[in-house]
């Protein structure tokens, strides 16, 4: 399974190397003939649009002049009939007759007086004399007094194209003639051969209608205002025309326009883009055909490449793989003469590295591995030591454990315990393991002056003799000495057993081989010792009760009732502890409760619920009257916009602190804080008797710290006030919010007057309703103020401004 998933992925990786190759020299060809082909398809499209755009913008400019020159033929040829010789109304007929003849497209003439009634009106058809039809107010007839000569806009009449052209006579108030040009004449202008094979013009008038057209294009009269290309030259007529826009079918077109000015015409000629940008099509044609031709060469030349470059790279991976399983003798042949070649090297340079590191690597765990057995063989002693030691206080019974467990670890071939006689100052053989513990000798009892078991003690250190036979450290009268070297040892490892309390003995390792000591068995040797030395002073303790229990046996019954009794104390006494502990847990309690509320009320508050029988009661819903004092500073949200958040948090840090400290002397309850904006209770949860006066005059001295710190601020650049607002009044008291958030709240309208009341105070200035400064009144200077009509509140509110704290009065001034 895992070698087909291997092959798997090897394909994958393989594919994907040749794909990558091939797409990008792919990629690379087709970049190239693309962009090629679109800036030769971008530059033959510019060259025919502005070939076209010219040749079409000719035939417009001569197709514009070719009408004006006709419409200016005819009104020459109009005001031949308005020479001054004809002078009735039968010469004034006869001159319009002979104009009709010689001229086709004027359908009509009218001969108007200089008072605006017509007299003559003659057409092909009809001829109507003295009318009086009043023509004095028609803007053709107006035009053509104030101008001379004036050219009405087209209009239509049954689908056909008409406009009028106004002659005034020579002589004063002589009259005009009206003569009324029927334009399908136009048509003649915007032939096949005028206008092209492929392209349509049109001429349109000042409104967007067709006057006149080419037999391909839109049907006369039709209104081609929203057209774009006749909608930008409407709507500037002296701007320059757009070069596309759309035809009545809504298919894109070529066009160019050419204005007739003296008519406010625009002359069109129009050509679709699908017919004149065809060279475009067949070159793009020609563009995909190179593309494909190109993919199919990079495609065939990317393969080869890519072929080429995957062997080398495949044996490179297989040899990594190898040498990821652990063949460090495997070795990778390729021979590219390249990159490939050189990272071959270096891959095979590599594992010969890792295999010597695998050889150190595998002796370091081998001896890592024999150090972690025999550490953990010795904490194994270790705790059967200290076991032995917990569980038994004969030392008889703890010493051959010692002993041997001593033995095992340090690898040695004896090892001796011996007991420190103090009134004796001498060291006695107490165990011994590895030599005759019953021979007679010195070395059973050894003076602890001029001993090595001496010196060891006195130092608290061990000490270390190599080699007795060699060594001049040992002295050499020593009684342990003879014995020693007598048994056939040559090292001796003396251990002092000493604690706090004085020196309780030795404990001697022996062994036959010479050498040194290593430190690590030094330090576990005082390890050991440390247990050796337990096990004997709790022997010794053992030994004592032991003593005083025979003695106890034999005492009188006296003494056994006050055994009796020391009993019952005992047992008091372990009441009691219980009693301390339930007492001690009990204060961490309300140490904690009082931790959690001085963090919103005051400390003499907190301590005062933390130390109630009842304090969850203390926090209930009730209602009580309180004292609000709502304080914030003036000009802080303007403060806040203009400045970097950072100077505005050291500002409330330092203002915070400044209300902190007075809240807390006087013994009120911060009930929030949001910003700049302090609310402050008093007489809630704890009552007090003069709760007001705590709260004026908590207001007065905080007016008195924080204007200091507003000139500081000012100094810095930060115009901010400080103003405060006091009520009283009844609230309902208790905690809000949910299990993991509480906190003690008051709802009323007293908080809300309050914070209007602050909002009403300027800087520096302590507002109090009329009802607070009645109860401080004795106590302060001040001054009322004005109803005040507050946000919120049907009636004014009376209130009053706090100047200064005078204090309370003496009690003889109060009797008085």
């Amino acid at each position: 399974m895992n070698a087909a998933t291997d092959k798997g992925k090897n394909w994958f990786l393989r594919g994907g190397l040749f794909a990558k190759y091939v797409l990008a020299l792919v990629g690379l060809v087709v970049f190239v003939l693309a962009v090629n082909g679109a800036l030769e398809t971008w530059i033959s499209y510019r060259g025919i649009k502005g070939t076209l755009t010219d040749a079409m913008s000719e035939k417009a400019d001569a197709t514009a002049k070719r009408i004006e020159q006709a419409i200016s033929d005819l009104e020459r040829q109009i005001s031949w009939v308005t020479r001054a010789s004809s002078n009735t109304i039968e010469l004034r007929r006869a001159d319009y007759a002979q104009l009709l003849g010689q001229v086709p497209a004027v359908s009509q003439l009218t001969l108007i007086s200089g008072q605006g009634r017509e007299l003559l009106r003659l057409s092909r058809q009809t001829t109507t004399v003295n009318s009086n039809a009043d023509f004095s107010r028609d803007t053709r007839f107006t035009e053509t007094i104030a101008r001379g000569t004036a050219y009405a806009p087209a209009y239509f009449r049954d689908g056909r194209p008409f406009m009028s052209i106004g002659e005034q006579h020579s002589g004063f108030n002589a009259g005009v003639t009206m003569a009324e040009i029927d334009l399908r004449f136009l048509n003649d202008y915007f032939g096949d051969s005028q206008v092209g094979r492929l392209a349509h013009a049109y001429v349109v008038d000042g409104k967007g209608r067709v006057l006149a057209s080419s037999s391909k294009g839109p049907e006369v009269g039709k209104d081609l205002a929203a057209l774009p290309q006749v909608a930008a030259v409407l709507s500037s007529p002296s701007g320059r025309p757009i070069a596309s826009g759309k035809d009545v079918d809504g298919n894109a077109v070529l066009t160019t326009a050419t204005a007739a000015p003296n008519l406010g015409w625009h002359v069109f000629v129009e050509q679709p883009t699908a017919q004149a940008l065809s060279p475009i099509r067949d070159q793009l044609v020609r563009i995909a055909l190179l593309i494909a031709l190109g993919l199919v060469v990079a495609i065939i030349a990317g393969t080869i490449l890519a072929r080429r470059m995957l062997e080398p790279i495949t044996a490179l991976r297989t040899g990594a793989r190898r040498l990821g399983a652990g063949d460090f003798g495997h070795r990778i042949e390729v021979k590219t003469s390249d990159e490939l070649e050189e990272l071959a090297g270096q891959f095979n340079s590599m594992a010969t590295q890792l295999a010597e590191t695998y050889s150190d690597l595998e002796a370091k765990v081998k001896e890592r591995t024999r150090d972690l057995a025999q550490s953990i063989n010795e904490l194994k002693v270790l705790e059967e030591v200290g076991r032995a030691v917990a569980s038994s206080l004969d030392l008889a019974a703890v010493l051959p454990t010692v002993a041997a467990r001593a033995l095992e670890i340090t690898h040695a071939d004896a090892v001796l315990i011996y007991g420190y006689d103090a009134a004796q100052r001498s060291f006695n053989l107490t165990q011994s393991i590895g030599i005759d513990s019953g021979a007679e000798g010195r070395h059973r009892a050894i003076d602890a002056a001029n001993s090595p078991l001496g010196d060891a003690a006195a130092k608290g250190e061990p000490l270390a003799f190599p080699d007795l036979m060699t060594s001049t450290d040992y002295p050499p009268d020593h009684p342990l000495r003879d014995v020693v070297v007598g048994a056939g040892f040559r090292s001796v490892f003396v251990v002092p057993l000493v604690d706090q309390q004085g020196v309780l003995g030795a404990l001697v390792v022996l062994r036959k081989a010479a050498g040194d000591f290593p430190s690590s068995l030094i330090g576990l040797m005082k390890t050991f010792a440390h247990q050796a030395v337990l096990a004997m002073r709790n022997a010794r303790l053992f030994t004592e009760v032991d003593q005083k229990s025979h003695a106890l046996e034999a005492a009188n019954a006296t003494v056994r009732e006050q055994t009796d009794k020391l009993r019952e104390q005992t047992e008091a006494l372990k009441d009691w502890n219980k009693s301390l502990e339930q007492r001690v847990e009990t204060q961490l309690g309300e140490l904690e409760r009082v931790r959690r509320l001085e963090r919103f009320l005051a400390p003499q508050v907190a301590q005062l619920i933390a130390s109630s029988d009842n304090p969850e009661g203390l926090l209930d819903s009730h209602r009580r009257e309180v004292t609000v004092v709502f304080c914030d500073l003036r000009g802080f949200t303007a403060f806040t916009e203009a400045t970097e958040p950072e100077e505005a948090m050291n500002v409330l840090r330092e203002y915070h602190a400044a209300l902190g400290k007075l809240i807390f002397k006087y013994e009120g309850t911060l009930d929030k804080y949001a910003g700049d904006g302090v609310m402050i209770l008093f007489n809630a949860p704890i009552q007090l008797a003069d709760h007001t006066a705590r709260a004026v005059k908590m207001a007065v001295e905080m007016r008195d710290t924080v204007g200091p710190l507003t000139e500081k601020w000012r100094n810095r650049g930060h115009s901010l006030g400080f103003g405060i607002g006091i009520a009283l009044g009844y609230a309902t008291l208790g905690q809000v919010g949910f299990e993991q958030r509480l906190e003690y709240a008051a709802i009323g309208s007293v908080t809300n007057l309050a914070s209007r009341l602050c909002g009403e105070a300027k800087a520096g200035q302590i507002v109090v309703s009329r009802r607070v400064y009645g109860m401080v009144e004795p106590f302060v200077e001040g001054r009322a103020i004005d109803d005040l009509v507050l946000k919120g509140f049907n009636h004014p509110i009376l209130a009053a401004e706090i100047l200064s704290w005078k204090g309370e009065p003496s009690a003889e001034a109060a009797a008085e």
